[in-house]
């Protein structure tokens, strides 16, 4: 597979998932993740995640039953005892093999067209920072993204609070609760990308190479 271009010139077609590692098949994070997956792959939509247990199994798993197709991001670290590592049990139809987390979370990045953030520890926190920033920097050239699930509401109520966000910060992304919201907010979200003016699509490009060496 060739690397991602800028999402815009063709709207979305795979959807990265992120979220926590240390859960199990009967975590209602696990089970939410699986059946957004799930109802993504019917949908036709690819489904990226990053080739680990919890969250990443789970939205490997509900895509491959949904009969859609997959792609894990993955990377043996040396000195990382904080890492999940690369799960056995997560067999994707494509793994793209990097050599650091940074890199990791990045080429995740770019091979999603948009983003799924469920519940989490700190990498998810930071994935969900970087995935903010780069749709602030990039704003009108930027990938969406959904925060799934009730706990979002009060952390958003709390940044929102205390923190100095700029309103048009808040409009890159929605909060779900279900998977058919997913649904129809993805559809959304495809919607606002082909009605962007892209007279000026190297913005895009530019966009992609922050993703890039």
């Amino acid at each position: 597979m060739e690397e991602k271009k800028y999402a815009g010139k063709k709207s979305i077609k795979s959807i990265a998932f992120f979220g926590d590692a240390d859960i199990s098949e009967a975590d209602e994070t696990y089970i939410a993740a699986f059946d957004v997956a799930e109802a993504l792959a019917k949908e036709g939509y690819v489904v990226v995640d990053g080739g680990g247990p919890g969250v990443m199994e789970a939205a490997t798993s509900g895509a491959t039953k949904g009969g859609g197709k997959t792609i894990s991001v993955t990377f043996d670290p040396v000195n990382a005892p904080g890492y999940e590592g690369k799960y056995v049990g997560n067999v994707t139809d494509q793994e793209i093999v990097t050599t650091n987390y940074i890199d990791r979370m990045f080429k995740l990045m770019e091979y999603g067209d948009a983003f799924i953030i469920f519940k989490g520890g700190s990498g998810t926190m930071s994935e969900f920072g970087t995935a903010w920033v780069l749709a602030k920097l990039y704003y009108g050239h930027h990938k969406p993204f959904i925060l799934y699930g009730e706990h979002w509401i009060p952390i958003i109520d709390a940044i929102r609070d205390n923190m100095n966000i700029d309103a048009k910060e808040y409009s890159v992304f929605e909060i779900c609760r279900t998977k058919d919201e997913v649904l129809r907010t993805v559809q959304k979200f495809a919607m606002q990308i082909s009605l962007r003016d892209h007279s000026q699509d190297g913005k895009g490009d530019e966009y992609d190479k922050a993703f890039t060496k």
